[in-house]
This record gives C-alpha cells, sequence and structure tokens, in this order.
C-alpha cells in the first residue's frame, strides 16, 4: 500500500517529472516516448541490464504493435532481424491442419523475442536518448499516490543510501509481484480466473520442426511448438499445476512431444537439448481500474493473459503506446484526456484479449477433457474451423488482434 514519503527535505530528494518502475517492453516503451517527447523521466529496474536482455520471454508481436513501435521510432532492428508468419497449423486426429491468416485477413505475426526487443528499447531509451536509467535498486516504494506530489523511494545498489525522487506521476510497469500493485489500496478490484492445468514450459536448442506455430490437440494433453530462432525453439506441454520439472526428463518430455505432436503427413520433430523446464500454472488477471490517483498500471502490472494465446507483450505495448503518448499530452498541452481515458481504452482490449484467452484454452485442453461430452464439442470446434470461412475469419481476427474496434 502507498506511503507518506519520508524524509522530504532530505539533500537525497531529487524531482523528475515521470517515475517509471520496471524495465520490461511496456516500461521502456513509455521512456522512449517521454523521451523522445523531451520529457525527463527515470526508468527504476530490480535487476541488471545484462538481465533483461537476456531474460526468455514471449516472442508473437502482432502486427499492429510493430506498426506502433515503427511510428515512434522504437522497432531498432526489428524489421530486420524478425521473422513473418503468415500461419499457423493445428493437428489433431493424427493430421496435420494448416491455417493461413494472411490469405483471410492480409495481416501476419512477427516473431521476436522478448529480450530483442528489450535490448533495442534499452538502447533507443538510455544510450539513443538519454534517458535515465538505474539498475539494481532495491526496495522500492511508493508515496503519496492520490496527492499532487508522489514519489518513489528506492535503494541506491552502489552506496546502499535511500534516495527518493518526487514525481507528477508514477508509471507502474513492474509486474505482478512489483511495488506497483503492492501500492494499491484494497479498494483496488483484482479478478483473477485459474485455469487448472499446468504448462511445462521448454526452451530447446533445436532448430523449429516447422516454419510455424504448430497446436496440437491430443487425447493425452496440449503441446505447443514456437519458432524463436534458427537454433531455438519454444516448446509447451500441458501437465498437472504444481507439477515439479524434475519429473519430466529429457527422454520423457520428447517423448510426448512426438506423440502429441504427430501428424502422418509431416516429418517429425527436430530434437535437441532441452535448455529451460518450468512449470507454469495458467491463470489470467485484471486490475480494474488500472489507474490510482497518480499510479498508472501498464503490462503485468495491471493484467496478466496466460500465454495459452500469446498475447501478454502486445497488450503490455498496446498500454505502453496509449500512456506515453497521454503523459507527454498532458505535460506539453496539458491535455488530460489520454490520461482521463486511459483505464478505460486499455481495458477494452485487455478484456478481448482476455476472452480469446478462455476460448483458446477451451479448445487446447478439451480433447483431454475427462468429459466425453466437451471432448467432442471440442472437436467440433476445430472441424468448424477447416469447414466455415465465417468460422475462420472470425477466429483470424482474435488471433492477429485486428478489431476495428474494441
Amino acid at each position: 500500500m502507498t506511503s507518506a514519503s519520508p524524509h522530504t527535505g532530505s539533500p537525497s530528494a531529487t524531482r523528475v517529472p515521470i517515475v517509471v518502475v520496471g524495465a520490461g517492453p511496456a516500461g521502456l516503451t513509455v521512456g522512449a516516448i517521454l523521451r523522445a517527447a523531451g520529457v525527463d523521466c527515470l526508468v527504476l529496474e530490480s535487476e541488471s541490464r545484462e538481465f533483461i536482455e537476456q531474460r526468455p520471454r514471449a516472442g508473437i508481436i502482432e502486427e499492429w504493435a510493430v506498426r506502433g513501435l515503427e511510428r515512434r521510432g522504437l522497432a531498432g532492428r526489428l524489421p530486420e532481424r524478425a521473422e513473418r508468419h503468415s500461419e499457423c497449423e493445428f493437428r489433431f486426429g493424427g493430421r496435420a491442419y494448416r491455417f493461413d491468416y494472411t490469405e483471410l485477413t492480409g495481416r501476419h505475426h512477427w516473431v521476436y523475442p522478448q529480450p530483442l526487443l528489450v535490448t533495442d528499447l534499452v538502447r533507443e531509451y538510455a544510450d539513443v536518448r538519454g534517458g535515465a536509467i538505474r539498475f539494481g535498486v532495491r526496495d522500492v516504494r511508493l508515496h503519496d499516490l492520490d496527492s499532487d506530489r508522489p514519489a518513489v523511494s528506492y535503494t541506491d545498489p552502489d552506496t546502499g543510501e535511500r534516495l527518493l525522487v518526487h514525481c507528477d506521476f508514477v508509471a507502474g510497469c513492474d509486474g505482478a509481484r512489483g511495488a506497483s500493485r503492492a501500492a494499491l489500496p484494497p479498494s483496488a478490484r483484482t479478478v483473477r480466473h485459474d485455469y487448472g492445468i499446468g504448462w511445462l514450459a521448454l526452451l530447446a536448442e533445436a532448430p523449429p520442426s516447422a516454419d510455424r506455430v504448430l497446436f496440437g490437440m491430443h487425447a493425452d494433453g496440449f503441446a505447443g511448438h514456437m519458432p524463436r530462432s534458427a537454433q531455438l525453439t519454444r516448446y509447451y506441454l500441458q501437465c498437472p499445476p504444481g507439477d515439479d520439472p524434475a519429473a519430466w526428463p529429457d527422454d520423457r518430455v520428447w517423448a510426448e512431444l512426438r506423440r502429441r505432436l504427430h501428424a502422418a503427413d509431416r516429418p517429425p520433430l527436430t530434437e535437441g537439448r532441452l535448455l529451460e523446464k518450468r512449470v507454469l500454472d495458467m491463470h489470467n488477471y485484471v486490475v480494474e481500474p488500472m489507474v490510482s490517483g497518480r499510479l498508472f498500471l501498464a503490462g503485468d502490472a495491471a493484467h496478466l493473459v496466460a500465454p495459452i494465446a500469446a498475447k501478454g507483450m502486445n497488450l503490455a505495448l498496446h498500454d505502453a503506446f496509449l500512456l506515453g503518448d497521454a503523459l507527454v499530452a498532458y505535460l506539453t498541452k496539458e491535455d488530460r484526456t489520454g490520461l482521463d481515458g486511459y483505464s478505460a481504452a486499455c481495458l477494452r482490449r485487455v478484456w478481448d484479449y482476455q476472452e480469446f484467452s478462455q476460448w483458446l484454452s477451451d479448445v487446447y485442453h478439451g480433447v483431454s477433457h475427462p468429459d466425453p461430452y466437451r471432448a467432442g464439442t471440442t472437436l467440433a470446434r476445430l472441424r468448424r474451423l477447416f469447414s466455415s470461412p465465417a468460422a475462420a475469419t472470425a477466429f483470424a481476427e482474435q488471433y492477429l488482434g485486428t478489431a476495428d474496434t474494441y
């Protein structure tokens, strides 16, 4: 919960218009937008620069998000290095079904792992635009958020000194367990949905087995194949929530992937060394509203969409575009329109993506459901995607995030 500012008259107290807490895609994008408009800000990050530039995370970016980065001069090396994907593939009943969403919509996905995007954004914010950023800070706390003089305090990692920064606004971009969520008042409403399933997240040092994302719906559980680079592939395996990754030796992992992603008309998987094994308990949450006094939440601090639909990084960028632009409008033109409408504008897309994640979870996991009725209706949904142009187009629009309005 927010607290009163300590040591208000301390010589170590400074002032900056915006403090951004968290140097992920959302926080760095907000900071870079502010710096492009000549607005000073301070980004605080608990990890090192090396850590955030290597941390494995999401990799699929929707076309509208790439265009938003380009318009703001933040795309970096993405257009040259990212892979453009135009189709995905569903595998069920021992067969493969190619789904060409670009053919349906004229739109596509980009595959660009989050560490590469973060590396580009850190360089643009700090090295090119001269933005202030402190890495490795400890014990970040937010103060006086309901006043016109909010502040953020933190411990300097080099000196151990407690520092205080006054500001006009705080952008909370530090995820689910950061200081921003901790500063929310008890009245803040957080709604959560647990799927009751787990995913074993795997990173394989192996070339992708196909030039597209693969979704395997099998009686033994879901499996996913997501290309990340020429030599890295992300895989997922459905498992019980809270399962122990140690219960999944490499031989068992590859045997399950081969079985669940099998298609008679496709070549076998390309196997390799497994670099990562983590169990993710599938859940979503949403904080409403995404504003508390002078604190504006963005990204995972405000909402989480399980990796079921590959939407998380896209929502973080959408928040950051709206928040960065709104802060610039207020600080340079005294226009409050964007800030006043920020939460509602973000949440319309957030809830749409939440609904799609829930629908897609039913498709991914329904075939393995112990209730034969659920399994049968899931197969009917899958077959409809490949027999009804209307159903296919509706799926493509949600998968790509291309609705005209949200």
